[in-house]
């Protein structure tokens, strides 16, 4: 088998899913990196699989590509998702069969099948992205879908943590706040930096450098990690 660690991230074709790659191979990791569009790399050590988490099917193929090119599976970061704010009578089905299909059955597969990859090995590490609102709900910011489907991923990931622990798996989640990001609009940002406390919004390098320490961190497990500008703690 071979000794360079590997990297899962979903997600990967921008914002924080693209900072994770490049940090990853500055780690050293070879990267699986996957989106809906994702378009090949030309660092060998990059594997691109286009492909949508919330298909039946595509999350066992992102790992089966990744254990056929590069032999192991070390870490997955769970960084693909969906955010749809607004009224929760507002919502449609479709809707909600996008949200929990993309935040749930995309992180339940290709989950489930990195972790049969790893207890082959000498374990691995687990790391999904959830939000602060999951915990602490706004008024300005209407989201009962992301409470339901990231407040899952919050719970399981003490669940997994802890069924895991003593066979060398760690499971843990960052929860955002809001992300300077393509997802956000420019004239935006200055409303949401008040949603943080210390009024500014975060940066792609606030969610992947949170990421890198708990790679960096074999006594953590079962943990949310708020990256959230003091939005969790009150406002």
């Amino acid at each position: 088998m071979s000794t360079q660690k590997v990297a899962v991230v979903t997600g990967a074709s921008q914002g924080i899913g693209a900072g994770l790659v490049t940090a990853y191979r500055k780690l050293g990791y070879a990267v699986v990196a996957n989106s809906r569009s994702i378009q090949p790399s030309d660092d060998p050590f990059v594997l691109t699989v286009p492909g949508d988490v919330a298909v039946p099917g595509v999350g066992k193929e992102i790992i089966r590509q990744g254990l056929a090119a590069f032999g192991r599976i070390d870490t997955l970061v769970n960084n693909a998702g969906v955010f749809i704010a607004k009224p929760f009578t507002d919502y449609t089905d479709e809707e909600f069969d996008l949200v929990t299909g993309v935040n749930l059955r995309g992180f339940f597969e290709v989950t489930q099948a990195a972790a049969k990859a790893m207890l082959t090995q000498e374990g691995g590490h687990i790391v999904n992205v959830s939000t602060s609102l999951v915990e602490h709900a706004n008024v300005n910011v209407p989201s009962a879908f992301a409470s339901l489907t990231k407040g899952g991923l919050n719970a399981v990931t003490k669940s997994l943590a802890i069924e895991y622990a003593a066979r060398g798996i760690r499971v843990n989640t960052v929860a955002l706040g809001i992300i300077r990001t393509p997802m956000h609009p420019e004239e935006t940002h200055q409303a949401l930096a008040g949603l943080h406390p210390v009024g500014e919004i975060g940066e792609v390098s606030d969610a992947v450098g949170a990421v890198t320490y708990l790679e960096d961190a074999p006594f953590v497990t079962g943990v949310i990690l708020h990256v959230d500008g003091g939005q969790s703690a009150g406002h």
